[in-house]
């Protein structure tokens, strides 16, 4: 259970509705308790009488006269004590289980909110299915021990506390035979745990494994159907159902064992009870009704006792979960503290800055310097570096080696709210969410916008005409990752969304390549627009993209093999010179 012991401050939140569970259990249980010794009293009673009637030589009409009032008296007795024990059960539920869902909240509001601290390095090792599974499925089996769970545990345990003082206090000899099955249960339960903990954990990771390949599916539908892939992915999901199902009938298998062993002990606890306490009545030390009292305390036992397998259950499942969740929990976020004055006013400076994803060096030695107002263009190959430069500069991952600098300050240093608030970033892989198209471009504000500043933004990035052609226009919903719109389309949306919070730096990677180059003309024209205070980074693999940037970067394997003004790049007759020459001889009609 060490894993669930990071549930114990929740514990500490709700204690007041745990110390009312508590004292629900054991107000429900003592009047479940009442209703043996008077069964006992009852037919104690009606034995004696009996025996004074025919003594008395009383007739047979007063005697059962008598007999009816008594056992109408007892079993009123006996229904008052089972509605009161009804009404402390539902209050019971109320305070425990209630408890558990408010606890199943917070764990789900801290999980996401952890996940959104988590660094993008965190993201390019887990799958999206696994995260999802973790806040849903894991925290539901956290959920049922926090529930369920404690609530009959703690019953069980004030239960057997309630009926075993009772029991010892009415015969301690025969208390002792009815209980001796019970450690035999115990030790059963120990060697079977350890087996439900192994499984369940398998079957957790089986159950991750299957969402993730679903989620996967599903986002690429139109690749999976273009390829008529149906039948593939049909018998891979098939297969994967096949070996959950496997782990789980396995898991079923250990749990079935544990019914029937508690039934059975608790069936010689009930033999037992009878036998000796026969043989106690025949000696005149022991009474019917106290053999019908220990039957029924046997009987109450029975549940708890029969329960302590689908506990152990929960519990083992709940800690193989909550230990996946603590994984997760662990993972440490990303520095978001630091000094909050955070200005651009000067430049953006990399120096000596190496970075590496695995082993294999993805930048070396990279080092450049851009002022505010200049207009940057980063071009090169694929898998040259160009989006790690991106995802340096916005603080998504940090330098192995050199510093990245703005005014002179370690951006590491600045606060990173305050630093990504002067960025509008615009990135290779296009992400739109399935609201509206308003709603899609307001996302990047951090104020309040008015429609003149969505239709501004809109018209800066070229989108506004189609915006209009659209029968809902800026309230037409788009489809999952904005499948409703073409790929152009897609990006200047985008760049709207970046233009709208009013960045200082606004960067744009590979940002352009889904339009022609009468569009990307028109956009970078408009860019120019925004002013000489606003820094532009322009990362491509297009010539035309950065032809008018005011100092270009030319990427090649990770390192810089060129850098400087158009003019003097196309003066070296180097990697930048033959890459227009064989782009502009690509675009000539043929």
């Amino acid at each position: 259970m060490k894993p669930l012991f990071y549930l114990n401050k929740y514990f500490k939140k709700y204690r007041v509705y745990l110390g009312f569970g508590i004292v629900f259990v054991v107000c429900s249980n003592i009047f479940a308790i009442l209703v043996a010794p008077i069964v006992r009293t009852a037919i104690d009673s009606m034995i004696a009488n009996v025996k004074l009637y025919s003594i008395l030589d009383v007739s047979q009409t007063t005697l059962l006269t008598h007999i009816s009032a008594m056992a109408l008296f007892f079993g009123g007795l006996v229904l008052a004590s089972a509605i009161i024990k009804g009404v402390f059960m539902y209050f019971m539920r109320q305070t425990i289980i209630v408890m558990s869902r408010y606890i199943e909240f917070d764990l789900k509001n801290e999980i996401f909110e952890h996940y959104q601290r988590l660094g993008a390095s965190f993201y390019s090792k887990n799958y999206t299915g696994d995260l999802m599974n973790r806040i849903s499925e894991d925290v539901s089996q956290v959920r049922m021990y926090l529930g369920p769970a404690i609530m009959y545990s703690i019953n069980l345990v004030v239960l057997f506390i309630l009926v075993i003082s009772v029991m010892v206090s009415i015969n301690p000899t025969i208390t002792l035979y009815v209980l001796l099955p019970l450690p035999f249960l115990s030790i059963s339960i120990y060697y079977v745990s350890e087996i439900i903990n192994k499984r369940s954990s398998v079957l957790q990771a089986k159950l991750s494994g299957i969402t993730t390949y679903v989620q996967e599916a599903f986002s690429g539908i139109r690749v999976l159907k273009a390829f008529a892939a149906e039948k593939h992915f049909g018998s891979e999901f098939s297969a994967k159902s096949e070996d959950y199902k496997k782990q789980y009938m396995r898991l079923v298998q250990v749990n079935a064992l544990f019914f029937p062993l508690t039934m059975m002990l608790v069936g010689l606890s009930v033999i037992t009870t009878i036998y000796f306490g026969g043989k106690q009545v025949i000696a005149g030390t022991f009474s019917f009704g106290n053999i019908a009292e220990y039957v029924i305390y046997v009987n109450m036992l029975t549940w708890p006792v029969a329960s302590l397998g689908w506990v152990t259950s929960i519990i083992q499942r709940a800690s193989a979960s909550q230990e996946r969740i603590n994984a997760f929990l662990n993972e440490k976020p990303e520095e978001r503290s630091g000094n909050t004055d955070v200005t651009f006013n000067d430049a953006l400076e990399f120096d000596s800055v190496d970075f590496s994803y695995d082993k294999a060096p993805t930048l070396e030695n990279i080092n450049f310097r851009i002022k505010k107002g200049q207009t940057l263009g980063i071009i090169g190959t694929t898998g040259s570096g160009k989006s790690t430069i991106a995802s340096l500069l916005l603080r998504l991952y940090k330098p192995v080696e050199g510093t990245i600098t703005m005014d002179g300050a370690d951006i590491n240093d600045l606060e990173l709210a305050r630093y990504r608030e002067l960025f509008g970033y615009v990135p290779q892989d296009i992400f739109l969410f399935s609201e509206t198209i308003r709603e899609n471009i307001l996302f990047g504000s951090n104020n309040e916008r008015t429609e003149e500043d969505i239709e501004e933004v809109a018209t800066l990035s070229d989108v506004w005409e189609d915006i209009q052609h659209f029968p809902a226009q800026l309230e037409t919903v788009l489809g999952e990752r904005g499948i409703t719109l073409s790929g152009g389309q897609k990006q200047r949306v985008a760049i709207a969304r970046a233009l709208i919070r009013k960045p200082e730096i606004l960067v744009l990677d590979d940002s352009l390549s889904a339009v022609d180059t009468n569009t990307e003309r028109t956009i970078k024209n408009n860019l120019k627009k925004l002013g000489q205070n606003k820094t532009l980074v322009l990362i491509s693999h297009r010539v035309s993209t950065v032809e008018d940037a005011d100092y270009i970067l030319v990427l090649d394997d990770g390192k810089i093999v060129e850098q400087g003004s158009p003019h003097d790049l196309m003066q070296t007759a180097g990697l930048f010179a033959e890459m227009v020459k064989t782009q502009n001889a690509q675009n000539q009609p043929v």
